[in-house]
């Protein structure tokens, strides 16, 4: 039987799940970057957390800085607690001890202060001059076996803070259980804050980068979506049940209502329809089936008057809160922030109707462009076994045009229902069209569709007359 190692909460949104479950009680990490990467902060918000849970926490600096200048910054973090200075936390400067008697006076000093302030949590800031003042690496080996051995001896767990990048094979990586490191890089014009767990002794970290954000609440840390849901976080439960689309005319172009559990993508040109059939779609809300709108281009106040000039009632589902809009501009996203907050709004209501518009929102968002449809897919996944049945869109470039760029072949290869929109001009008469290309494990009328929009709402007319390009948004009459 496989044995759980005893965790500590760190109290860092997110942090916990990246560490496989939290600190391990008892062992000793390497906090690295380099300086204003976020590490005292990360510390003391691990400190305040653990000082909430009733254990008492030490607080060793190597620095030159006081402690008044550390308190007047902590000041403006809303996990700070003035009152518990002194009482469940304390903070120790050594570095005058450092400098004129040396590392085992460190290493005395600290074995007393543990002691006498029955710590169980050990924060070390500053291993970087420790390392300096030692003569030798076998030096800097004995300084942190000795700061181990005497928090370990009475069960104390201790953070390193390091302001530098240690090599990998450095002798602090190999004496402690684990190593985070922060870094903040600038790709192009925006500064992106990420973590690594480099190092995870005896606890399944979740690999790779995770990108975090320094706010008035501390750290939050992303997990990366496609890793932290390899696979669905519930088991999926696929059925053949199908609920109506709220466009008159398309449930039965679909072939009987769009498949429950399934996301559809539409896909066309800006101004084809898609945001209208996605209101219409969030127009059949119900306390059986709450909704929710996730999206990047219309504020809150121009969606509700959009539904309005579509004749689309939405107001009355928000009023009785079977609806909620969520708006993301497009300025600085977090691709993974961006996909929690998207998948706790549908778990904070149990949402099954949703509608993003559009999934170009998400994809601007991220800084490696490549992994996109591993986050998709993780995405899509999730929801499907949660439940939701989803609407998405994707904006096309081109209004008209003699090829038609659809979406990549690989995000297509993810979706259940494919559901293509155009601006078709013919015989000097432009017209909206719609066709279903795919939908999942069901029959559908293949033949291109007029669209009408009124003040009744949005409606899938007839067939189009025979034509040949219609997808290109050039017809030409069928020649006969």
């Amino acid at each position: 039987m496989t044995q759980s190692l005893p965790r500590i909460i760190s109290g860092v949104g997110g942090l916990d799940e990246v560490l496989g479950g939290g600190l391990v009680e008892g062992a000793s990490y390497i906090v690295q970057g380099q300086p204003g990467a976020g590490k005292t902060i990360m510390a003391n918000q691990v400190a305040f957390a653990n000082v909430r849970a009733g254990r008492k926490v030490l607080y060793i600096t190597l620095l030159a800085e006081t402690h008044d200048r550390l308190f007047q910054v902590l000041g403006t973090l809303d996990f700070f607690d003035r009152s518990q200075l002194g009482i469940t936390i304390s903070y120790v400067s050594v570095f005058q001890t450092l400098r004129d008697n040396g590392l085992s006076a460190v290493v005395e000093l600290v074995r007393k202060e543990i002691a006498r302030q029955g710590a169980t949590l050990l924060v070390f800031d500053g291993l970087l001059n420790a390392r300096d003042r030692a003569d030798s690496p076998l030096d800097v080996k004995t300084f942190v076996a000795e700061i181990q051995s005497q928090a370990a001896f009475v069960g104390c767990s201790v953070l390193f803070l390091a302001s530098t990048r240690f090599a990998d094979d450095s002798p602090e990586h190999t004496m402690v259980d684990g190593v985070i490191e922060l870094h903040e890089e600038v790709p192009g014009v925006r500064a992106v804050r990420r973590l690594q767990v480099k190092k995870s002794r005896g606890s399944p970290a979740l690999g790779g980068l995770h990108q975090f954000e320094i706010t008035s609440s501390g750290l939050t840390v992303y997990p990366r979506l496609e890793a932290a849901l390899q696979t669905p976080s519930v088991e999926d439960e696929p059925t053949l049940a199908t609920i109506h689309s709220g466009v008159d005319g398309l449930d039965e172009v679909l072939g009987g209502g769009l498949p429950a559990r399934s996301v559809t993508l539409l896909f066309g040109p800006s101004g084809a329809g898609k945001t209208a059939i996605g209101l219409s779609f969030l127009a059949k809300a119900s306390k059986d089936e709450p909704a929710l709108y996730f999206g990047f281009y219309e504020t809150p106040a121009r969606l509700r008057a959009k539904a309005r000039a579509l004749g689309v009632d939405i107001e009355q589902h928000l009023d009785a809160g079977d609806l909620e809009i969520v708006w993301k501009p497009m300025t600085e996203n977090l691709l993974d922030k961006l996909g929690h907050q998207l998948l706790q709004a549908v778990g904070r209501r149990n949402v099954k109707r949703l509608f993003i518009d559009g999934l170009g929102g998400l994809q601007r968002s991220a800084v490696h462009q490549p992994r996109m449809t591993e986050f998709f897919s993780a995405l899509t996944n999730e929801l499907r076994a949660l439940g939701v049945t989803t609407i998405a869109t994707w904006e096309l470039r081109d209004l008209f045009g003699p090829t038609l760029t659809a979406p990549g072949s690989e995000l297509s290869s993810l979706i259940d229902n494919l559901i293509m929109l155009r601006h078709i001009e013919a015989e000097s008469r432009y017209t909206k069209a719609l066709s279903v290309l795919k939908v999942r494990d069901s029959s559908f009328d293949p033949a291109i569709h007029e669209v009408s929009f009124g003040n009744s709402g949005i409606r899938i007319d007839v067939p189009l007359p025979p034509v040949v390009n219609a997808a290109t948004g050039m017809a030409t009459p069928l020649s006969t």
